[in-house]
C-alpha cells in the first residue's frame, strides 16, 4: 500500500470516530405482559344493556399477544420479556401457543422471566420455558395434574318434573348423557380416559422438557401433593423465590434503571373511544363504522368463538363473504374455538367458507382450545388445519333432544290442552314425549345430517384421512395430537403458524394481518350498526337475540349456591336448554370439564 492510500484510509477512520462517539447506544427494552383475565379469540365483547359501565375498552386478543411476542423476538432492542400470569384465564391450547412464542424468544438469545403467586398446571407449563421462573415465597402450589369432572342433571330434572328425550347418532356422541343419565356410559368413560391420558402426557412432557427433568420425576412431583414453593424450587420446577417488589428490583438491577419496561410493547390501543357521559353515548350510537378500503394486501383472521348459533355465525358469515369480494384480502385464516351447536348454523357457516374457497384464495384453519362437532364441521374444508396438541376436536356425530316439561307444569298446577292438524304436527311439543313414529322421523332426519357431516369431512380431508372415516366418527373425541395421527388435522401449531402458512400460500412476505370484524368493546358492540351488503338481495337471519327467561331463571336459582366451576356448568346447561328449544338437532361435543 502506497503512502497516499494509507493516509486516505487513516483520515477516513479518524473522521468516523467522532460520528461513532456521538451515536447513542440503543435503549434497552423489556416487554412486559400482564395476562390477567381471559385472552379473547375474536376481540368481541358480549353487548349488554344491563352492564352500561361506560367501559369502552376492547378485549386483548390472542393475535395481539402472539404478534407482539413475535416482534419482540426479532427486535434487537428487546433484551427480555416478563410475563405475569397471576389471574390469567388461559385454555390449554392458548398456553401451548404462548409457550411456543416464549420459546422463540429464548431461541433469539433473549431472557424470559415468568412470575406467579399461584403454581398450577398452566403456570407450570408456561413457566417451564422461562430461564427465570420465579415464585412468591408463599405461593399457592396446586400443580397436581389433570382432572375432568362432568355434572349430570337427571336427578335435578326429575325433581323439577322435566324429562330429557335424547337421540344420538354415534355410540360415542355422549353430549346428551348429562341430561338423562346419572353417570357416563362405558363409551363416554373410555374416551374421557383416553383424552385425559393424552392431555396429561402433554403436560408432563412439556414441563420435563422445559425444566430438564425426566417425565418420571415430573409425575412424582405432581403425585406428591404436599410440596410448597420452596420444595418446587428445590425440585427444579421453578428457579427462585421472591416477593413481587424484590422481583421488580432485580429486573431493574439486571437491565438498568434507564431500561424501558414497556407494558404495551407493540400492542394496539385497547382503550377505545372516550365515553364520559350521555352525549358521548349519542356520538357512539350515531357514528359510522370505518369502511376504509385496504391499501395493502393482507391476511384476514376471522374467529368463530363459542357455541355455533344463528346469532353467533351471522357476523362471521358476513365478514367472510365481504372478504371474498375484497381484492386486497389475499388469504383467510379461520380461528375456531367452538364445541359446536346448531347443525343448520354450522352448514350456513360452512357455505360461507365454500364461497371463499371459490375465489381460489388460500383458506387455513387454526383450532383453539376446542374445535369439535360443529366446530370441526366448519373446519374440515380448509386447505390445511393447524391444532395444538391439547386442542379438543373430532366429535363427528349428531344429537337430538327435547325437554318434556309436563311434570314441572303439573307441580305448579298448570294443565295443557292441544289440538293439531297433521299426523306429526305435535312432535316437538314440550308437554309430551315422542311417539315411536315421531322418534323414527327425528332419527331419520338426524341420519341425513350425519351423512352430510361425514361427506363434508371426506370431501374436505380427502387422502389426508388415515383409513375409513366411520371408525374415526361416531362422536369420538380426540386431542390435537391424536387427531394428527388419524389425519383429522394436518399440523401441530398455533395461530402464528397458520398465518405464516396462509401467507406462504398467497406469496406474501411479511404480510399485514387483520383480525376481522375489528375488535370491539361490549359498549361499542351494543351500538354498532349491522353491516350492509348491497349484493345480497335476501339476507340471512341473525336469529332472535332476546334472552331466554327459562335460562335466566335457571342461572339465578342455582348460580349463587354453587362453586364457580359448578356455576359455569349450570350456565352451560341453561344455554343448552335454550339451544334445544330453538333446534331439536345439534352438533355438540360433550362437556368433559377438564381442568
Amino acid at each position: 500500500m502506497n503512502f497516499h492510500k494509507a493516509s486516505a484510509l487513516l483520515l477516513s477512520v479518524l473522521l468516523a470516530v467522532p460520528a461513532l462517539a456521538d451515536k447513542k447506544p440503543e435503549k434497552t427494552t423489556v416487554a412486559v405482559y400482564d395476562l390477567e383475565g381471559a385472552i379473547s379469540e375474536s376481540g368481541q365483547s358480549e353487548p349488554s344493556m344491563l352492564d352500561l359501565t361506560m367501559d369502552a375498552a376492547r378485549p386483548l386478543t390472542l393475535l395481539d399477544v402472539t404478534r407482539s411476542m413475535q416482534k419482540a423476538a426479532a427486535d434487537d432492542a428487546v433484551k427480555a420479556v416478563v410475563v405475569d400470569v397471576d389471574g390469567a384465564e388461559l385454555d390449554f391450547a392458548q398456553i401451548q401457543e404462548l409457550r411456543r412464542r416464549l420459546g422463540n424468544i429464548r431461541e433469539a438469545g433473549k431472557d424470559v422471566w415468568v412470575y406467579t403467586e399461584h403454581l398450577g398446571n398452566g403456570t407450570a407449563l408456561l413457566g417451564s420455558t422461562a430461564n427465570h421462573f420465579t415464585l412468591m415465597p408463599e405461593a399457592d402450589c396446586s400443580f397436581h395434574g389433570i382432572s375432568a369432572e362432568s355434572m349430570y342433571f337427571k336427578g335435578m330434572l326429575d325433581k323439577l318434573g322435566v324429562r330429557a328425550e335424547v337421540i344420538h347418532i354415534g355410540d360415542f356422541k355422549s353430549f346428551g348423557e348429562t341430561f338423562y343419565r346419572t353417570g357416563p356410559s362405558d363409551e363416554a368413560r373410555r374416551q374421557e380416559e383416553q383424552l385425559i391420558d393424552s392431555v396429561f402426557g402433554q403436560l408432563v412432557a412439556g414441563v420435563a422438557e422445559g425444566r430438564k427433568l425426566t417425565p418420571q420425576r415430573v409425575r412424582e412431583l405432581i403425585d406428591d401433593g404436599s410440596l410448597n414453593a420452596a420444595d418446587m424450587v428445590k425440585a427444579g420446577i421453578a428457579d427462585e423465590l421472591m416477593y413481587r417488589t424484590d422481583f421488580v428490583k432485580k429486573l431493574r438491577e439486571t437491565y438498568g434503571e434507564d431500561a424501558d419496561f414497556d407494558r404495551e410493547y407493540q400492542l394496539p390501543d385497547l382503550d377505545g373511544p372516550d365515553v364520559a357521559g350521555v352525549m358521548d353515548l349519542f356520538k357512539l350510537m350515531f357514528s359510522e363504522s370505518s369502511d376504509a378500503k385496504a391499501r395493502k394486501d393482507f391476511v384476514a383472521v376471522v374467529a368463530m368463538d363459542g357455541d355455533i348459533t344463528e346469532e353467533s355465525v351471522a357476523p362471521v358469515r358476513e365478514e367472510i363473504l365481504k372478504l371474498a369480494k375484497e381484492p386486497k384480502a389475499r388469504a383467510l385464516v379461520l380461528r375456531v374455538n367452538s364445541p359446536g351447536g346448531s347443525a343448520l348454523a354450522s352448514e350456513v357457516l360452512w357455505e360461507a367458507t365454500d364461497e371463499w374457497k371459490a375465489t381460489g384464495k388460500p383458506f387455513v384453519v387454526s383450532m383453539g382450545g376446542v374445535a369439535a362437532s360443529g366446530g370441526y364441521y366448519i373446519s374440515c374444508g380448509a386447505q390445511r388445519i393447524f391444532a395444538e396438541e391439547g386442542t379438543i376436536t373430532g366429535s363427528i356425530g349428531v344429537v337430538g333432544m327435547k325437554f318434556v316439561v309436563a311434570g314441572a307444569l303439573g307441580k305448579i298446577g298448570v294443565t295443557t290442552h292441544s289440538s293439531q292438524r297433521g299426523k306429526n304436527a305435535g312432535a316437538m311439543s314440550m308437554t309430551r314425549g315422542y311417539t315411536d313414529e315421531e322418534a323414527n322421523i327425528v332419527k331419520e332426519s338426524m341420519q341425513e345430517v350425519y351423512q352430510t357431516f361425514k361427506k363434508r369431512v371426506t370431501d374436505g380431508r380427502g387422502k389426508a384421512l388415515k383409513g375409513d372415516l366411520e371408525p374415526l366418527a361416531g362422536g369420538r373425541v380426540y386431542s390435537g395430537r391424536q387427531a394428527l395421527e388419524s389425519g383429522l388435522v394436518d399440523e401441530i401449531g398455533g395461530l402464528r403458524e397458520a398465518i405464516a402458512h396462509a401467507s406462504g400460500l398467497a406469496d406474501l412476505e411479511d404480510a399485514e394481518v387483520k383480525l376481522l370484524p375489528e375488535p370491539k368493546s361490549g359498549l361499542e358492540g351494543l351500538f354498532a350498526r349491522p353491516e350492509k351488503d348491497d349484493d345480497e338481495i335476501i339476507r340471512a337471519s341473525a336469529g332472535n337475540r332476546t334472552a331466554n327467561p327459562q335460562a335466566a331463571i335457571l342461572r339465578a336459582a342455582l348460580g349463587e349456591a354453587l362453586p364457580q366451576s359448578a356455576r359455569a356448568a349450570v350456565s352451560r346447561l341453561a344455554k343448552r336448554v335454550e339451544a334445544f328449544q330453538k333446534s331439536p338437532v345439534l352438533m355438540l361435543a360433550p362437556d368433559l370439564g377438564l381442568r
